[in-house]
């Protein structure tokens, strides 16, 4: 509502210099009274308002038929946030000179403030029958009205208020919704349709008819509408996000997408929703299209200081198997925020499941210090360890992980095995096989564990009728895995059954030809079954594929076999 600060002022500089309603002469005896007045004046417009009270209360006090002493209490008050006593004299003010229609106009203010409307509403009653051409004064009385539910009244005192200014598009959207109150929906939609004549394109009449015909089931309308909203309005956002969500569900997905295009490029939508808009797309495509990357893109190039984009894109690229490029976003999201767990779980997945353990090792030792309790990364990380030769790392990774293992004998089992995998490698061949047997004990279901085990003995040549029992109970569960040949193929070797590891390593080459473990194996069982040609070339392809056995190239220099050493 109105304030009239402004006015009051000027209202005090006049009623300072007249003389007192009950003498016809200003005497030697008003000198005193007129000074605490012209005071009590200076001192409110210093701002010390409660020494203004005193001296305006001093001449209340004196003169009790003094309206404007009366009225300078109130304004004091009211600035002091007192309402209760700033009503009190302002209405001792107009009661005093009720022919002031300034303070009638701050009773209704006053009033309105207070929730007191059927008072404020007499008060602007009294106001518009006082001088009609007020506009200002006609606005407060429908305000008024409207809230002590005269609707009706409050639409004529629109239609008076309009009768000055002509047409105003808010007015009309006003009776709109009075009408709409009324239930008569015709009425109002008329108000809004003349309004248009004279605004064809303004905004908020279109958009209130929008939410109208959206809110009473009038989707037709309600489309036309909007797309009439956005020709007007081409950088309104939420029209276009709206009208996307429409096209989408309509299956129309060209006009979905340049729809969103509008959405993400204009007003009105924060990172949330945009965000909301590409997790639909994420959510109901199988593969996803060009189209959504755009606005991935998009988003990304809004926000570029954001781990959101960045995130989702990571998914969208994900879902369409293109893991390098997720992986790449993942990361650079993790860059902004390294807060996000789900975000980290997926890199390290990824790194594992790529074989990038030097870039495992350095973010799940990140992720565990980021995470302490997260026993999945404390996994992760204890297998980067293994895989970049971190032995007492690991082992000690490996400690830590188990406390935090609660009722999951297969994560329990894991961190054995990462153990015995350690202590194999450290050489330490009897720990090695005290913490493989606890694994498999923990959960005798691991088939991996298993066949890890049956490869460290049989490499350390230990146990090798213990290590074919082991692969072949993983081999008959799961017989063409690549893997579990290989190892099958290794123990046979080293138990001197040539014919028999060949035939499987040839198997598990055919399964997978590019690892690095097993085509070496190949080698030798070529060697062993005299074809040393064969097996020199096997070895060669190994040590290009990064194979690690040290004495690798020794063998291939002197075309014989040695045990290896890792």
């Amino acid at each position: 509502m109105k304030q009239f600060v402004p006015f009051v002022l000027l209202l005090l500089v006049f009623t300072q210099c007249r003389t007192p309603k009950d003498s016809h002469v200003v005497s030697a005896a008003d000198y005193p009274y007129i000074r605490t007045f012209h005071e009590a004046v200076r001192l409110k417009a210093k701002g010390q308002y409660r020494e203004a009270i005193t001296a305006f209360d001093s001449c209340y006090t004196a003169r009790p038929t003094d309206d404007a002493a009366a009225f300078g209490l109130a304004q004091c008050y009211l600035l002091l946030n007192d309402q209760g006593n700033a009503a009190k004299y302002t209405e001792a003010a107009a009661k005093i000179d009720p022919k002031n229609k300034w303070y009638t106009q701050e009773l209704a203010y006053m009033y309105y403030n207070q929730s007191k409307f059927q008072e404020s509403a007499n008060c602007f009653e009294k106001l518009v029958a006082a001088e009609p051409r007020n506009v200002d004064w006609w606005y407060g009385y429908a305000e008024v009205l409207k809230r002590t539910g005269k609707y009706q009244a409050a639409i004529d005192a629109y239609n008076k208020m309009e009768d000055q200014t002509g047409t105003i598009p808010d007015l009309a959207i006003q009776k709109f919704e009075l009408y709409l109150l009324l239930k008569q929906p015709e009425k109002g939609i008329q108000e809004i349709e003349a309004a248009r004549k004279e605004f064809p394109e303004e905004l908020s009449l279109i958009g209130t008819m929008v939410d109208y015909y959206f809110e009473t089931r009038q989707m037709d309308k309600g489309q036309a509408m909007l797309e009439e909203l956005v020709k007007s309005d081409p950088g309104n956002g939420r029209a276009y996000l709206f009208l996307g969500e429409l096209y989408a569900r309509q299956g129309k997905k060209k006009e979905a997408y340049a729809a969103y295009k509008g959405a993400f490029n204009g007003t009105g939508v924060d990172i949330d929703q945009k965000v909301n808009v590409l997790l639909y797309f994420y959510e109901t495509q199988l593969k996803i299209e060009p189209e959504v990357f755009e606005l991935a893109n998009i988003l990304v190039e809004d926000y570029p200081n954001d781990a959101k984009p960045y995130s989702i894109l990571g998914d969208l690229y994900l879902q369409n198997h293109q893991k390098t490029e997720a992986l790449e976003s993942y990361k650079k999201a993790l860059k902004l925020d390294d807060t996000k767990y789900p975000i980290w779980n997926q890199v390290l997945l990824m790194e594992y499941e790529n074989r990038q353990f030097d870039e495992l090792y350095k973010d799940a030792r990140l992720a565990a210090a980021t995470f302490p309790s997260m026993v999945n990364v404390q996994l992760l990380y204890t297998i980067a360890c293994v895989q970049v030769e971190r032995y007492t790392e690991a082992i000690e990774a490996a400690e830590i992980g188990k406390e935090l293992v609660v009722n999951d004998r297969v994560m329990e089992g894991e961190f054995y095995a990462q153990q015995g995998e350690a202590y194999f490698l450290q050489k330490n061949t009897q720990k090695g096989v005290e913490l493989y047997e606890k694994a498999m004990k923990t959960d005798p279901n691991n088939l991996l564990t298993q066949n890890n085990y049956a490869t460290r003995l049989a490499l350390n040549n230990m146990e090798l009728p213990k290590a074919l029992e082991l692969i072949k109970s993983v081999s008959a569960m799961v017989p063409e895995n690549g893997a579990f040949m290989a190892t099958h193929g290794l123990v046979e070797l080293k138990l001197t059954h040539y014919q028999e590891g060949l035939s499987l390593l040839k198997k598990a080459n055919e399964l997978q030809p590019n690892d690095r473990n097993y085509v070496e194996y190949l080698g030798d069982a070529y060697y062993f079954t005299g074809d040393q040609n064969s097996a020199v070339e096997m070895w060669k392809k190994a040590l290009t594929l990064g194979c690690k056995n040290k004495v690798l190239e020794k063998k291939i220099a002197t075309r014989k076999y040695f045990d290896p050493v890792y």
